[in-house]
């Protein structure tokens, strides 16, 4: 049984930075793709970014394109979203979600998730 687990979220100020991560237990996940959702009071959940197994490959929202970056450490069975230039906009639970194929921009075909960790930015 695979478990999620993020870490990192907090308050920061608008044009900050801050890192989330996600340890992963139960199993490796050397070999599985993960990415990041996010989800604001009152909206659905929205894809936010993605890599594949061996991070050759990432793929960003539009709305983060340039500001986060996602990057993850095999060997820590750890993933993580270092997120800069944080805007109002961003505020909301991060999730990290794994795949042992492909991260899709739709999360309902998603089903290993983790509990989410709140990062709000203040204006």
């Amino acid at each position: 049984q695979v478990q999620l687990v993020e870490s990192g979220g907090g308050l920061v100020q608008a044009g900050g930075s801050l890192r989330v991560s996600c340890a992963a237990s139960g199993r490796t996940l050397s070999t599985y793709a993960m990415g990041w959702f996010r989800q604001a009071p009152g909206k659905e959940r929205e894809f936010v970014a993605s890599i594949n197994w061996s991070a050759t490959t990432t793929d960003y929202s539009d709305s983060v394109k340039g500001r986060f970056t996602i990057s993850r450490d095999n060997a820590k069975n750890t993933m993580y979203l270092e997120m800069n230039n944080l805007n109002p906009e961003d505020t909301a639970v991060y999730y990290c979600t794994a795949d042992p194929f492909i991260i899709s921009s739709d999360y309902s075909l998603l089903e290993i998730w983790g509990q989410g960790t709140l990062v709000t930015v203040s204006s």
